[in-house]
């Protein structure tokens, strides 16, 4: 009888591990295309207000609730005994309105009598200073006891809700982020990572160049957590311990997820709400969920976006890049969290622009997303978050301006649903194109960050020169990772990609060889995994590639900025440059002007193979220069591109065309005879959208 309980099992976990590895759009129906849902908190509202508030949200439109997800302390109010009472009728009351939930482990917030009996769970700063209970996100991914406890009330709330069919998925934690811990779980947790990386201390040695400052270490346990605060600490150490607190992250998640999916249904997902912090490491390294969703906000008092008040509006960046990161991970994501209105936590906090809401929800949809929620339905009344919008007001009834834009999108989005044709939702062929891939690894941020040599570089600005540049193209951009198929593009950019390896060198050249066109920028190919120079001429692992050499670098000082020459103009660097020489056949297409190294090669282009190679080794003020370097290079390969003013953003997807407006100014969309405009028009005010079918 065991025997056959064995086979038994070893057939659904067969069963349900073929499932996680289908296409995860299976969770959600093509012709929906987009669903949205908004967070609720049962247990800040009296139980008798639930049945009226989730009434109001399915008439409003919504099809998505999220509960639980910082209810540790009303899951289980004391050790061991769990509470489902009130969250069987939250659920129930959501089904009543034809309201689908997911559910949060509310891993971000232990409950009081967790942090008291065990304060060793909570955060220590290098400082000393231990993190206190009456916060979120205070417990430390690095303590052994915290992830066993936590286990334990994530597997109770599985047992309950995991074949619920009410309930399609899971949000594992809420925001996870990297963090450092200098506790003594965290101190052994990094020894032992050492260890399982390194396996002899003579490996750990060489790699971290600890004959340097007389470093060398004699055992793992002599190894400590690197001190930010301390000058000068061993740069290679520091790295290895951000890999190290990113895996943490991951890890952590993970534990979440194989414990759910003992009890779960393959029918719920699990996924986790990243905030997009593109250089924290973690993104995408948890190796069980089902796809990624992210948190975007886009108002919040920064001085971003375009004009005198393009603070109220935000950059057009902001949520295109987090689409175009997290789409490529397996083709599927949604939003989780998208800013309802005016919100409390930024420097300052002002009303986005009428529209602007409308406008960020058309764009998540542009980009792919398979579902839109927004933090949250009502309007809290206590707490940390009192000036933060939601849907509904402080009244608890009447929607704010926000939440009738959500129900204005809604409204349009069902437009769309009756329009959807799966026979014809292909792309337009010239749009795709232009698909355009960013060769990203958050270990060169890292790498670079460590070694900075100038005030005025900025890696995640450097990258976005190039990605604006193919946004104003109308092209579809992909950020992705080594291990993914580059021969599926025809134009691949790696920008600063600082640590290489000959496998990525030998994967780069297959591409060119092979028919594919390879931008690199300066900064890239100078370093090995580890963060150390090669023993060879500076950047000399990348010369082949780059159809010539680089001679030396140099650092400018801000208030005297010079000049390269392209096309015959003049575009201003000060922040990083590479002063080149060209292999015979190779073609200089930018220059020097302004110092010594006048009239050296700033950028080359050579062919290989079948395909070509351009390395722009200068970094430009302002972006123009990478976009008219980038202009010339689709020119020659005869790709189609838009010429789109900054702001102005267009995308396609299930046979639709998206155009939205960030910019200060009015702007028309060209958009085809052929096509049939279903929402807005082509003439585009400031958060201005129209939709069309193609």
């Amino acid at each position: 009888m065991k025997t056959k309980w064995c086979a038994l099992w070893c057939t659904l976990l067969l069963f349900a591990t073929g499932l996680r590895a289908q296409d995860p759009s299976r969770f959600f129906k093509a012709a929906d295309l987009n669903m949205v849902g908004a967070y609720y908190y049962p247990e800040h509202w009296d139980p008798s207000q639930w049945d009226r508030d989730l009434r109001k949200m399915s008439e409003m439109g919504f099809e998505i609730t999220h509960f639980a997800e910082f209810a540790w302390a009303q899951l289980e109010p004391e050790e061991g005994r769990y509470d489902f009472e009130w969250l069987d009728q939250a659920v129930a009351t959501a089904a009543k309105y034809g309201i689908k939930v997911i559910l949060c482990t509310s891993t971000a917030t232990p409950p009081v009598w967790l942090t008291r009996a065990h304060p060793e769970i909570l955060i220590l700063r290098e400082d000393g200073t231990r993190w206190d209970h009456g916060a979120r996100q205070h417990p430390s991914y690095s303590s052994t006891f915290y992830r066993e406890y936590s286990m334990k009330m994530i597997e109770a709330l599985a047992k309950r809700y995991g074949n619920d069919r009410r309930v399609i998925g899971w949000q594992l934690d809420n925001e996870p982020k990297v963090d450092q811990d200098f506790n003594d779980d965290a101190q052994e947790r990094f020894r032992t990572w050492l260890r399982k990386r390194y396996g002899t201390i003579d490996a750990l040695n060489k790699a971290w160049g600890t004959a340097f400052w007389s470093q060398i270490y004699g055992s793992f346990d002599q190894i400590n957590i690197p001190r930010g605060t301390q000058l000068f600490m061993n740069n290679h150490q520091r790295l290895d311990h951000r890999r190290f607190c990113a895996e943490e992250t991951a890890t952590f998640l993970d534990e979440q997820a194989r414990t759910l999916r003992k009890y779960i249904s393959p029918q719920q997902f699990i996924t986790t709400n990243y905030i997009p912090s593109y250089d924290d490491g973690h993104l995408n390294q948890s190796k069980e969920l089902d796809f990624c969703s992210y948190t975007r906000y886009m108002v919040y008092g920064e001085n971003y976006g375009i004009g005198r008040k393009g603070y109220r509006v935000g950059p057009v960046e902001r949520i295109a890049m987090a689409n175009d990161f997290f789409r490529p991970f397996n083709g599927t994501y949604g939003v989780m969290e998208l800013q309802p209105g005016q919100v409390n936590w930024g420097p300052l906090n002002s009303q986005p622009l009428p529209g602007a809401v409308r406008m960020y929800l058309w764009h998540v949809f542009s980009g792919g997303s398979k579902f839109t929620v927004t933090y949250r339905f009502r309007q809290p009344l206590y707490g940390t978050e009192l000036y933060h919008y939601g849907i509904i007001g402080p009244d608890g009834v009447t929607p704010s301006p926000g939440g009738l834009e959500f129900q204005q999108y809604i409204s349009e989005l069902k437009q769309l649903r009756e329009a959807y044709d799966a026979r014809h939702a292909e792309v337009p062929a010239d749009y795709e194109a232009r698909r355009t891939a960013i060769l990203f690894n958050h270990e060169n941020s890292w790498s670079i960050a460590l070694g900075q040599q100038t005030t005025e570089w900025n890696t995640e600005g450097h990258i976005l020169k190039y990605y604006s540049a193919l946004k104003s193209f109308g092209a579809p951009v992909d950020f992705i990772s080594e291990d993914k198929d580059f021969n599926a593009y025809k134009v691949m950019i790696a920008p600063a990609y600082q640590q290489v390896d000959d496998a990525l060198i030998a994967k780069w050249k297959a591409y060119v060889e092979q028919g594919g066109h390879l931008v690199l920028t300066c900064r890239t190919g100078h370093k090995d995994r580890q963060g150390q120079l090669f023993e060879m001429k500076f950047g000399g692992k990348i010369f082949e590639l780059m159809g010539g050499q680089i001679d030396f670098f140099d650092l400018l000082q801000p208030s005297t900025p010079d000049q390269i020459v392209f096309g015959g103009k003049e575009y201003d660097w000060v922040s990083w440059g590479e002063i080149l020489s060209p292999d015979a056949g190779t073609e200089t297409w930018a220059t020097y002007k302004g110092d010594f190294y006048e009239g050296r090669p700033a950028v080359l282009h050579h062919k290989l193979g079948k395909g070509t190679v351009t390395y722009v080794g200068v970094d430009s003020k302002e972006g123009a220069f990478e976009k008219a370097v980038l202009q010339k290079l689709y020119g020659e390969l005869r790709i189609p591109v838009l010429d789109l003013p900054a702001g102005v953003t267009i995308e396609h997807r299930d046979g639709f065309g998206v155009a939205l407006n960030y910019s200060d100014k009015p702007y028309t969309v060209d958009i085809p005879s052929s096509a049939k405009v279903l929402i807005g028009t082509p003439e585009l005010q400031t958060a201005g959208v129209v939709v069309w079918k193609d």
